[in-house]
């Protein structure tokens, strides 16, 4: 499975590690035709999206048979909710906010904590060198083997791996992570601060063994 519609891009608008591709020939049609109940419109949204969903919920969550659990929730809920869809943004940035906001409804039932409450914005002198926090890291920029930052990205702590996977992979701005996650702006800035120190510690790496079960067919 590849990364279907997330490609590695080195000239890109911040923020981002990845790039979405252009809209899908005959997306639009089937989305109006399953609004009208049109079931076999809605499979054909599911095979169209159900790659990207999956990866979406395995890069948050981490374990394999939780993000195909939560796949399968995301297009049910999707079926019941798409009549509420508008355009007023791309179907599959609406379908990835639906999955995001049930991953993390999901992980809160669990009673985990998104991130660490205990971080500050203020980075250690073991961090350096400083940066914005909200700048392009162009360490993780460019030619990065896919397989290999699937890997890094998996290997994460949690806090750091959901704000990493929301600010540069989705593309959520600092504020909206922090509403997401029930944090402050500068905590979310903290977490992706050390989450990219600690991506480029795994990606110099030259044997990352420890590789967690799924990651390759999710990058490949």
């Amino acid at each position: 499975m590849d990364l279907q519609g997330l490609q590695m891009t080195q000239n890109s608008p911040a923020p981002g590690v990845y790039k979405r591709n252009p809209p899908i020939a005959g997306e639009a049609e089937a989305i109006e035709a399953a609004k009208n109940g049109d079931a076999e419109a809605f499979s054909k949204l599911y095979a169209l999206h159900k790659r990207r969903v999956y990866t979406l919920c395995l890069r948050m969550l981490g374990n394999v048979s939780e993000a195909e659990d939560m796949t399968q929730e995301a297009f049910l809920h999707l079926f019941r909710k798409i009549g509420s869809f508008r355009g007023e943004s791309a179907f599959s940035t609406w379908l990835h906010r639906l999955t995001v906001n049930l991953v993390l409804m999901h992980l809160r039932k669990k009673g985990l904590t998104l991130v660490s409450l205990e971080e500050t914005i203020n980075p250690s002198e073991d961090d350096a060198p400083k940066r914005d926090f909200g700048s392009r890291d162009l360490h993780l920029t460019g030619s990065v083997d896919r397989v290999a930052l699937e890997r890094a990205v998996a290997s994460l702590p949690p806090g750091y791996r959901m704000v990493f996977v929301l600010h540069d992979v989705e593309g959520f701005e600092h504020n909206e992570i922090a509403t997401m996650l029930e944090c402050s702006t500068g905590n979310s800035k903290s977490q992706l601060h050390k989450a990219r120190l600690k991506l480029r510690e795994l990606l110099r790496q030259p044997d990352q063994s420890a590789q967690p079960t799924g990651i390759d067919e999710v990058a490949v």
